[in-house]
């Protein structure tokens, strides 16, 4: 590969590499030096010069001309060492942002040349396989030729832009992105927590002609079907609710033995349809409209006014087109978002398509998010994959570019991050408690309820299995029977014990994998931090201390802290004004002065 086909600069600055035609370079026309006499132009020109410049000396040796030239002569050392100043910073930040970018291999079809120098191990499961996965990409798309635009929208954007249609065979033997390795992570002592790492995306148009054309054929189920039962019975002592449906224990483990068809509960279980009077009602139009999404959702949720909205960056103008925007509320989180947004006639706030839900099934809105997080599938029937990210989380990655990333490239159908740090289900619950997520009584109950049914901590004889703890923020799927099903009996266990997702995944995702060749792709945190920025919860945000703002009031009166209407504003003494040389208060000369002060006082 050449460095004229990436468009690359020579070490000189501004000259371009020889270009190469018909196969042979361009020689380099050189013309003679001529040797010419100055003309009488010149020669006047020079000789106006030297009478000009005394006369520069002259005024110079005057006192304004010559402090004028002094301050001049400042203010362009205080410039440079300003350009200075700015260039160490922007140095320093560099590489911090650098762990953030993404790299886009920006090639051409089907001449595809790598631009990163960072080779990357394809993983299943912590294990490196790139011939299972060539393989079965090769499988999943071998009676396809080209890829259609088949991507529907949602709702109201009925004018699509073209998706490229490309055709496969054009496609390399070898991903852009199959030599793509992590770098090490800067060393820096100040920063030891979490940070994003850089991540090979494949450019939009490549990403998206990558989609798969028919989905991935489950492992064993093939027809899933859901309770639905409107004269509930609680059989249980504990758990469950009249959303979830009261699954007894016997239920329960009988919907992890994986047929060929099921019936199991997944929420919704009285009224005609989810959404329809099962609790977490939404509007007809609301549900209408989401039917009509049948290629990629990316959804979201925020209840109790909890968070503030993020909108998207860096998002196609196809994935505008053709990825629905979904973010689900309550009454409550759509009075502020009115109060504090421009929220037009078809309830958008940007990308973001907002979907008001009632009667809400949970008193606790965490515990309601997990509706939308878990059950995606439920309230959008006809969709293929989807993107879930916590309404705290910034989307700054196109959504293609995600799904190629981390389900096509892999073929796989499911894939969560793990946790940075955790990875023991029983060093989570501690962390649960003494950060006061839940009661701890609850957790206990949870945890030992597990450990009856076989959890133990994990080890490296769970290899290839690299954790048993995700960071739920953000889940990626293909929607198939086995994922449909894996989020249902996960959302089960939600519902009858505690509301963190985290206990209760590895139990779930175990005892599948025990039954049918299906696993979870758990990839790096670092990873995921790459296509999302993590902000702070409301209260957080509206609780630090606002950034202190300089003030221009007179020396004799006090200035008050800026601050924000939640607290009251309380003056701040100022000091009076030095003088002379200042001296510490524990000097000679202070002590014998307070003395003196207080015996005129007695006196």
């Amino acid at each position: 590969m050449t460095g004229g086909s990436l468009g690359l600069r020579t070490a000189s600055y501004g000259s371009l590499q020889q270009q190469l035609q018909n196969g042979c370079f361009m020689p380099i026309q050189t013309t003679p030096l001529i040797v010419r006499k100055p003309s009488k132009m010149l020669l006047s020109s020079y000789r106006e010069k030297e009478r000009f410049l005394p006369r520069i000396f002259k005024f110079a040796s005057r006192r304004r001309v010559g402090m004028l030239l002094v301050v001049v002569v400042s203010v362009l050392v205080f410039m440079s060492a300003l350009s200075t100043i700015c260039k160490d910073y922007d140095t320093a930040t560099e590489a911090d942002s650098q762990n953030r970018s993404s790299l886009n291999v920006q090639n051409s079809i089907p001449n595809i040349s790598m631009l990163s120098s960072y080779p990357e191990p394809v993983l299943i499961n912590g294990e490196q396989d790139n011939n299972k996965i060539d393989k079965d990409r090769d499988n999943r798309n071998n009676n396809n030729s080209i890829l259609p635009n088949t991507v529907p929208i949602s709702g109201e954007n009925k004018a699509q832009l073209p998706l490229p249609v490309i055709a496969r065979n054009s496609f390399p033997s070898e991903h852009p992105c199959d030599k793509f390795a992590l770098p090490s992570p800067p060393s820096d002592r100040k920063r030891t927590g979490p940070r994003p790492c850089p991540v090979c995306y494949l450019p939009v148009e490549q990403a998206i002609a990558r989609m798969p054309t028919a989905p991935l054929e489950a492992p064993v189920l093939r027809n899933l079907t859901y309770v639905y039962d409107e004269s509930l019975v609680k059989t249980e002592p504990f758990g469950g609710s009249d959303f979830g449906g009261y699954p007894s224990l016997k239920q329960r483990n009988d919907s992890f033995d994986i047929k060929e068809s099921m019936n199991v509960h997944c929420g919704f279980v009285r009224g005609s349809k989810p959404g329809h009077q099962t609790g977490f009602d939404l509007h007809d139009a609301d549900l209408m409209e989401m039917e009509q999404c049948h290629g990629v959702v990316v959804a979201s949720a925020i209840f109790g006014n909890y968070d503030i909205i993020q909108q998207p960056k860096n998002v196609s103008e196809a994935a505008k087109k053709n990825v629905c925007f979904y973010m689900f509320v309550d009454e409550e989180t759509e009075a502020n978002i009115r109060n504090s947004t421009a929220l037009d006639d078809r309830m958008k706030v940007g990308l973001w398509r907002l979907v008001v839900v009632r009667n809400l099934p949970y008193a606790d809105a965490r515990r309601n998010g997990k509706v939308p997080k878990l059950l995606l599938h439920r309230i959008f029937p006809n969709c293929r994959f989807s993107l879930w990210i916590d309404g705290k989380l910034e989307l700054v990655v196109d959504p293609f570019q995600i799904l190629e990333r981390f389900l096509w490239r892999k073929n796989v159908t499911f894939a969560i991050s793990r946790h940075y740090r955790r990875f023991d289900v029983f060093e989570e619950a501690e962390a649960n408690k003494a950060a006061g997520k839940y009661e701890n009584a609850s957790i206990d109950f949870q945890v030992e309820f597990y450990k009856r049914e076989g959890l133990t901590p994990y080890s490296e004889a769970k290899l290839p299995i690299t954790s048993d703890v995700p960071e739920g923020c953000v889940i990626i799927r293909e929607h198939i029977p086995i994922t449909n099903l894996f989020t249902c009996l996960w959302f089960n266990e939600v519902d009858r014990f505690t509301s963190r997702d985290q206990l209760s995944f590895s139990t779930v995702r175990d005892k599948i994998m025990s039954k049918v060749n299906w696993s979870v792709d758990m990839f790096m945190d670092c990873e995921r931090r790459n296509f999302v920025v993590q902000t702070y919860h409301r209260d957080v945000l509206e609780h630090m201390p606002p950034p202190t703002a300089a003030t221009n009031e007179p020396r004799g009166k006090s200035s008050r802290a800026i601050i924000t209407d939640r607290f009251a504003k309380t003056p701040i003494r100022k000091s009076p004004p030095k003088r002379g040389r200042e001296r510490r208060p524990g000097s000679r000369r202070h002590r014998k002065a307070s003395a003196g002060i207080r015996d005129n006082n007695s006196i």
